[in-house]
């Protein structure tokens, strides 16, 4: 356990934010989300679950003061590696999404991929390790 940073809580914070409301959108609008972007309806509502666990695990460490430097490391590589897939996920040729969906994969990978650089720059900026 270390003291998280003011700046890695809010990059965590805002890593809940954008999660939780893409899980909502996904998991509850997945069929009128799938016409908009010629994306599969299962992956869309699939992908709205997972984020829902994701937003309950990201804004549980952002309101920690102390947390395991373990957890923010499973976050940002967690970041890192759904940033590398959404683009390969594209150039796989295994969906064919319209020009929106395309721009839409292609953001919702920047912003991970943003996310995950502040959190470990936020991780860097954490105090020492503290007591159990």
């Amino acid at each position: 356990m270390f003291d998280a940073s003011t700046f890695l809580r809010r990059a965590l914070f805002a890593d809940a934010i954008f999660s939780g409301v893409a899980a909502l959108g996904f998991t509850f609008g997945a069929s009128a989300f799938a016409a908009l972007f010629n994306l599969p309806e299962a992956l869309l509502r699939e992908t709205g679950l997972f984020l829902i666990a994701y937003t309950a695990l990201v804004g549980w460490l952002a309101s920690r003061a102390t947390v395991a430097k373990s957890l923010v490391l499973l976050v940002v590589i967690g970041n890192a590696a759904w940033t590398v897939g959404s683009i390969a996920l594209l150039l796989s040729g295994t969906v064919s999404p319209n020009f929106a969906g395309q721009l839409m994969v292609v953001a919702q990978a920047i912003a991970t991929g943003v996310f995950a650089e502040l959190q470990y720059v936020g991780l860097k900026k954490s105090g020492h390790a503290v007591a159990a």
